[in-house]
């Protein structure tokens, strides 16, 4: 039976073991990105009166990042529509392909989640500095609270601004991890028990509908939290 994690291998493909080889890693991030770009030009070519369901499902996720940005940064977050778009397309589909057999799942690498979650960080400190200057320190010190607590406050709250790349990419790389390798582990016992195999399959149905339910939510998850943070970056807190 084959190692429930050697699914996450990382594998050259051209360039051999050298720093700039690509790998399986990077090829299913292209076809994802290729794989969303080709979904949402397909299904708005015809923008019919009367929508088909690629045109809806596409309207769908437009609505919901659209209302997504409206609840959570307000009207100075629609400049950053296209971003956040982008970034939850390339998420969703991201997770969804690797729910394919024999695919390989990009976001349960903690390299590829960190490398995304850093730089909506990095993005976002830049909008803070940039809309209110030096002001946006004052995010690290609550206003209204005592002068005196500024000693304990700012530390906790520097340390929980910097765990925020952190939190974010865990938290996706996480539970992509752990899904793939109960679903490998338990589609193991199928040819292993022989006719009492049934019953491990079944289960694997079930199961798989919920992963993929996983994927899509942490899609959203890692999307609305990069709201969020862009929001206090624009309005402090």
């Amino acid at each position: 039976m084959a190692s429930p994690v050697e699914q996450f291998q990382v594998q050259p493909i051209i360039g051999g073991d050298s720093a700039v080889a690509f790998t399986n890693a990077s090829l299913w991030m292209v076809i994802a990105a290729a794989t969303a770009t080709v979904f949402l030009v397909a299904s708005m070519r015809g923008r019919a009166l009367v929508p088909t369901r690629m045109q809806s499902l596409a309207e769908i996720f437009y609505d919901l990042i659209a209302n997504m940005i409206r609840d959570n940064v307000g009207t100075g977050g629609r400049k950053y529509f296209p971003f956040i778009f982008t970034l939850f397309m390339f998420v969703l589909f991201c997770n969804v392909l690797g729910m394919i057999p024999g695919s390989f799942t990009v976001t349960s690498h903690l390299a590829v989640t960190f490398s995304l979650a850093a730089f909506i960080f990095i993005a976002v400190t830049i909008i803070g500095f940039a809309t209110h200057g030096l002001h946006y320190l004052r995010m690290f010190f609550p206003h209204g609270a005592p002068l005196w607590t500024a000693v304990i406050l700012v530390p906790v709250e520097i340390v929980s601004y910097l765990s925020r790349p952190i939190s974010l990419s865990v938290r996706l790389f996480a539970n992509m991890t752990v899904g793939h390798v109960l679903l490998k582990v338990i589609a193991g016992f199928v040819p292993a028990l022989g006719i009492a195999g049934l019953l491990p399959f079944a289960f694997l149905v079930p199961l798989s509908l919920l992963e993929l339910f996983i994927a899509v939510l942490q899609a959203y998850i890692f999307t609305i939290l990069t709201c969020v943070y862009l929001n206090d970056a624009l309005h402090l807190h």
